[in-house]
């Protein structure tokens, strides 16, 4: 560290040392000179003109070399100022809106940060505010059966965690992150409206018979127009979320420089926290809001999300002169299809032994900020064959460079990982549904004039996470680190196994809960629609909060890896992978559902789903989920074993352990 702050202040040190010798043998010669004079005074008046004439030369000659000398002072000052400013400008290529390059000490960091985080709880206030209790609205609202409310949930869902590869591909290419997310934003600010008046307005809402007579009695029901104009306005959100999720969370993974130990050190705590805001907003959508749309009206229970969501785009727009950017580049999808089509084109080519024959960018193509050159590997091989060199000129589509080939090599390989991802998935989409719909057969009363909305039970999954990660980041990491010598404590795919764990352990416990309220339910003869099983509705927070805790170590450590992981210059895909992940996972539980549902009523029999819920076989639908939750966790072990770790993410130099320590 006393290197680097000589290093540093070197200049400095040395023009300082040379003035101070200058002026020293400048004295020193000045009073030999003099002393001569006087001497030769004595010895006759020749010899004193002689001298005399001698001294005029020397000012003069003196002269001249303080001219020179000053000159010299004066170069050496400029290269220290220009090796000072260079120190206040990041590294890594990042760039204020209209461009320039970003000072150090005025942009980014945590002062940028709070803008998102702030942002972020507001967002997943107004999400969900809309995704918690949309089944029950589905049910009661629109008279969706349990299989179809549900997947229709599930399928909003997953289209949400979908549309962000098409923001993300929008932002690498045309319109950067910043001007992505701000029209994304107000693209779901139009649906957040639309939802609120079609909720609202007597022409666009579904008929109701009345708060005194139970949705299972009401024979009316909505209109082709109105059911469309509802889907419609949640879809249009879905777009919107499609540009502001893969952009928020990578804008605020960039207001830390990689090539500043300290800002780096903080970057590692940075998804903790993001994934914090994200349960801290959703804690009061799933006690505040629910309650209001349960107990007071639906059209005010999303209009108070409406009105924070625009409160949060004006907030952070305030924010925009602290805010770092990342350059526009080429899309990181189009440049790995550029890969694989190369490598397909070439296939029946051979691959040179000595790696520096392939195709490479000169060094000073990787020169300026934000480009960066990556050895070759000896992973996947076969993409190799983009780099062989041809005599013909080549095309981009039949030519790619080593750090290009590596790219998509550092993507490719994340795949398996990513597939190893949609079962919990799967696991979380049951929190939205099928764990809210048994809320509904359970006593929910606290008092004579107070009933809990199912919903709210999933305030407890965002306890337990928030819990859980405090306690994660502030005293599991800190105690794990001595032993494992580690910044992150422990590797990124430990983490997620043990999260993977967790869930096999809570889909186990739901399925004894939904078990025992089956049993209840027969003891007392319960059987019909609507009818209550003499259970307090707090026999299911085991489940909820279980999957709080798993998702603290999944889900985080999930969106940290495919960040991580994903080279420089393709970040934005690597958020994209978390967000699909999701997707496709949502999707796959709606796949499940519908499957399971048919096919449990082949051949005359009852079915395990049904929509009345004290019939139907819950148990064995979270049976089968736990058994397909092992089947996934020995395929990730088999994932986990054979990935290989980007070069930064296991050699962490000294000084980023030092300034951790510092900071923790």
């Amino acid at each position: 560290m006393y290197g680097i702050m000589f290093v540093q202040k070197a200049p400095s040190i040395v023009i300082f040392f040379i003035i101070h010798l200058y002026f020293y043998f400048h004295s020193f010669f000045s009073c030999f000179t003099y002393s001569m004079f006087y001497i030769q005074c004595f010895r006759g008046s020749n010899s004193e003109n002689r001298l005399n004439n001698d001294l005029q030369r020397g000012k003069k000659n003196r002269s001249k070399h303080t001219y020179i000398f000053l000159v010299f002072v004066l170069a050496l000052c400029a290269m220290d100022c220009q090796r000072e400013a260079e120190q206040n400008f990041t590294q890594d290529g990042t760039t204020d809106l209209k461009g320039r390059r970003a000072l150090r000490s005025t942009t980014g960091r945590w002062k940028a940060c709070y803008y998102m985080l702030g942002y972020e709880v507001c967002e997943r206030f107004a999400y969900y505010g809309i995704a918690t209790n949309l089944v029950l609205y589905l049910t009661t609202n629109l008279h969706e059966g349990t299989v179809k409310s549900s997947n229709n949930v599930t399928n909003w869902v997953g289209t949400v965690w979908m549309t962000p590869i098409l923001g993300a591909y929008i932002a690498d290419t045309y319109l950067g992150r910043y001007w992505t997310f701000m029209i994304a934003s107000l693209i779901y600010l139009l649906g957040m409206g639309l939802l609120t008046l079609v909720v609202s307005l007597p022409s666009l809402k579904p008929p109701t018979c009345g708060k005194n007579v139970s949705y299972l009695d009401c024979d009316k029901r909505a209109s082709a127009f109105q059911i469309g104009i509802f889907y419609c306005a949640l879809y249009i959100i879905a777009i919107g979320t499609g540009g502001t999720k893969p952009n928020i969370s990578t804008m605020g993974a960039d207001q830390f420089d990689d090539f500043e130990p300290k800002e780096r050190a903080h970057k590692l705590t940075f998804f903790n926290w993001w994934v914090f805001s994200i349960f801290f907003g959703t804690l009061f959508s799933n006690t505040f809001l629910v309650y209001i749309q349960d107990t007071v009206d639906w059209g005010l229970g999303y209009g108070i999300p409406t009105l924070t969501l625009l409160v949060a785009i004006i907030a952070f727009v305030f924010g925009t002169p602290v805010y770092r950017h990342k350059p526009r580049v080429e899309s990181p999808l189009t440049r790995m299809i550029k890969v694989l089509v190369a490598a397909a084109r070439k296939w029946n080519t051979s691959v040179p032994v000595d790696p520096k024959e392939l195709y490479e960018l000169p060094l000073d193509q990787y020169a300026s900020p934000g480009k960066y050159r990556i050895d070759h590997s000896s992973s996947l091989r076969f993409l190799d064959k983009a780099a062989v060199r041809v005599k013909e000129p080549a095309s981009e589509w039949y030519l790619c460079p080593v750090t290009q080939v590596e790219q998509t090599k550092q993507m490719v390989k994340m795949i398996p990982v990513l597939c190893a991802t949609f079962i919990p998935s799967t696991l979380l989409a049951q929190t939205n549904t099928l764990f809210i719909k048994q809320g509904t057969t359970l006593v929910r009363s606290m008092g004579p004039n107070f009933e809990i909305p199912p919903a709210s039970l999933s305030v407890f999954l965002t306890i337990s996470m928030l819990i859980s990660l405090a306690v994660y980041d502030r005293l599991f990491v800190p105690f794990v680190r001595k032993y494992t010598k580690n910044p992150r404590g422990i590797t990124m795919l430990q983490r997620m196994t043990i999260g993977i764990i967790i869930h096999i352990i809570t889909m186990i416990v739901a399925f004894l809960i939904e078990r025992y309220r089956l049993s209840v339910a027969k003891d007392h003869g319960i059987y019909k629609p609507g009818q209550i099983v003499p259970l307090r509705i707090y026999i299911l927070l085991p489940q909820f909060m279980l999957m709080g805790v798993a998702d603290c170590f999944v889900e985080v450590a999930k969106f940290e890896f495919f960040y991580d992981q994903a080279p420089e210059g393709m970040k934005s895909l690597g958020t994209a992978y978390f967000t699909t992940s999701f997707g496709l996972g949502y999707f796959l539980s709606s796949f499940i559902l519908s499957t399971v549902a048919n096919v449990t009523k082949r051949n005359g029999h009852q079915g395990w789903i049904l929509n009345n819920l004290n019939v139907s076989h819950l148990d064995y639908y979270y049976a089968f989920f736990a058994v397909l939750c092992f089947v996934n966790f020995l395929f990730f072990l088999v994932v986990a074993k054979n990935f290989d770790y980007n070069v930064e993410v296991n050699e962490v130099e000294p000084e980023l352990k030092e300034d951790i320590a510092k900071i923790t």
